[in-house]
Order: structure tokens, then sequence, then C-alpha cells
């Protein structure tokens, strides 16, 4: 793997397209996996467990329970800014409210 992280780095050179490596990071995924360490420009990548991309949480079980839990607290904030925020909760109004501001949260 090291190799090919290598001749990465040689192809980004060629094409001045080079990795900011601060951002680069390893997560091992796997039982069997004997998590070596890797490094991209003389620079040590630093391994993660748990990674966000593209808003997604990714962790090296590859189990979504951390997924869940972020989201399921990202709506419950939402929920509470409505409930301290409106003080008139009619029905029809908060379904709306709910669904444009609490639903896309998930």
């Amino acid at each position: 793997m090291q190799d090919d992280f290598n001749k990465l780095i040689l192809w980004t050179q060629k094409w001045k397209m080079e990795f900011k490596v601060t951002k680069c990071k390893v997560m091992h995924t796997g039982n069997k996996n004997n998590k070596f360490s890797y490094e991209m420009n003389g620079k040590v990548l630093d391994k993660v467990l748990v990674e966000k991309d593209l808003g997604i949480m990714i962790s090296s079980d590859i189990k979504s329970s951390q997924q869940c839990v972020v989201t399921c607290n990202k709506a419950n904030r939402v929920l509470g800014v409505i409930r301290r925020t409106i003080s008139y909760k009619e029905q029809r109004m908060m379904v709306n409210l709910y669904k444009s501001l609490v639903r896309p949260q998930s």
C-alpha cells in the first residue's frame, strides 16, 4: 500500500495537483488488518476510527450507529428550537415546521 501512496504522490507532483497531507487520514477496517503506518511526502498519516465525509460518518467497523446518533441529535436540537421559539402551536403550522426543518435532518 505504501508503494501505491508513493506512486500517487509522484503522479500528483507531475500534474501539479499535490495533496494537503495534513488533511489525509488512514482508517483501518477488518479484524485481520495489520494496521501499518503510512506516509505521504515524508509525513505519517493520522489513523482514525471515525471520519466524516460528505456529511456521512464512516467508522472503522462500518456500522451506522455513529451516523444515527449524530442525525438524531441534530433533529432533537431543531425540535428544541421550535419548542422554545414558537408560542402559538397550531397543529398545521407545527406539522409544516416539522416537515421543513426536522425531517430534512434525517
